[in-house]
């Protein structure tokens, strides 16, 4: 009885196995952004790579990234402020302006 109590206060515990999913709207003007190196991998690939973050998808027609993480190790506004440091709107986290720089043209609004 004991080890199952202290299992659920593990998997509930902060410092547990817990991991929460943040939908994050956004603005994607790439018609190809599965397949586009810039969009779509790019951008999985280098939020998965932030600690606390587990994973990353992007929705291209819904407009949104959906992000799986650990809530103990990244606050949802981290997540948004690293979207944006990538060069996208994050909800009501405008783009940053460097990160919009590295983006491939079809990214860009009128780009595709």
């Amino acid at each position: 009885m004991k080890a199952l109590i202290l299992l659920s206060m593990l998997l509930t515990s902060p410092f547990g196995l817990k991991t929460e999913t943040l939908v994050v709207k956004t603005t994607i003007y790439c018609d190809h952004c599965r397949e586009c190196e810039t969009c779509g991998g790019r951008l999985e690939k280098q939020l998965s790579e932030i600690k606390g973050i587990k994973s990353a998808e992007v929705d291209a027609e819904g407009m949104t990234i959906s992000v799986r993480y650990n809530p103990a190790k990244i606050k949802a506004e981290q997540i948004r402020k690293a979207i944006s440091d990538l060069g996208y709107d994050a909800d009501d986290v405008k783009a940053n302006r460097e990160g919009v720089k590295t983006l491939d043209g079809c990214c860009l609004p009128g780009g595709h």
